[in-house]
């Protein structure tokens, strides 16, 4: 399997490689959101794509036939495994995906060709571009994570420009204290909702220490995105399959209004014996939780 920081680092490289490819981009198109009916379900459950990476790199087009097989309706990638815009949308386009999503790298995959990656990503249909990761050597002070806020929103103002949202994605390291502050808080401070959105990965603000709610009280309307990760009550705090594990998926989508999601992503970051099995456990998870 491989492991976060290595693929993030390839996928800052590719992403930028697949802007490089660009012709012009097609008319932007408005994609549909995760609208959660009344009755509390989720009519629009998504896949991010990392869960099954191994899987993209032996079959890329057979492994998106599998995942809207399962019942996926949009999918958020990470990485496009050396295919051009053109050919991801039209592989989308014949399972009948969306991909409203996509991981762009670390922080540093904003100053690499920042405009022809928000390029690429309107022509696959991408309404948001996400930095998922931060590396060691990005976060090494508060005053390091200042100074990302604010490139966050010079990146946010160019990518409103083109019409396309970004979005910050974390991990557990942002809610361990420096300076007495956690760095997270920092973040949504320092950002501008208006040009920065957060896709709140579940799971790792769990295993952080923090509640995803009291976030949605303080900060209401900034997580546009989310993770939907479980974890399992031991004390090692494993990930696990959606649904086998102790996080209430309930009660913090019952909060979705407040907190602004629209999207829904599942994710497992190494999921054992068999990464669609995993994906298609959460989605039926998912597909039937009321809440």
């Amino acid at each position: 399997m491989i492991d976060r920081r290595t693929f993030v680092k390839a996928l800052g490289a590719g992403t930028a490689g697949a802007a490089l490819g660009c012709s012009k981009p097609s008319p932007t198109v408005e994609q549909p959101v995760a609208r959660v009916p009344q009755r509390g379900t989720l009519d629009r459950v998504g896949l991010q794509l990392y869960t099954v990476r191994n899987d993209m790199e032996k079959d890329f087009d057979g492994t998106i036939a599998r995942v809207a097989a399962i019942g996926f309706k949009e999918v958020e990638f990470a990485g496009y495994f050396g295919r051009s815009p053109a050919d991801v949308r039209a592989v989308l386009d014949r399972n009948g995906l969306t991909a409203p999503a996509a991981h762009i790298g670390s922080a540093a995959a904003l100053s690499k060709d920042w405009d022809k990656t928000i390029e690429a990503g309107k022509i696959i249909g991408h309404r948001y571009l996400i930095v998922a990761f931060l590396t060691t050597e990005e976060r090494k002070t508060l005053d390091d994570y200042r100074r990302l806020a604010d490139s966050f929103n010079v990146a946010g103002e160019a990518a409103k420009r083109a019409g396309v949202r970004f979005a910050y994605h974390n991990h557990d390291f942002e809610f361990v204290p420096m300076e007495g502050k956690l760095p997270y808080d920092i973040l949504l401070e320092r950002t501008n909702p208006a040009l920065v959105a957060m896709e709140l990965d579940l799971f790792w603000i769990t295993k952080g220490g923090q509640s995803p709610i009291a976030y949605f009280d303080r900060h209401p309307g900034r997580f546009e995105l989310v993770h939907v990760k479980d974890m399992d009550g031991s004390p090692q705090q494993r990930m696990v399959d959606v649904g086998r594990g102790a996080i209430d998926f309930a009660r913090i989508f019952a909060a979705r209004e407040k907190a602004g999601i629209r999207h829904f992503f599942v994710e497992h970051d190494n999921p054992e014996p068999s990464a669609l099995g995993s994906a298609k456990t959460s989605y039926e998870y998912l597909a039937s939780l009321k809440f």
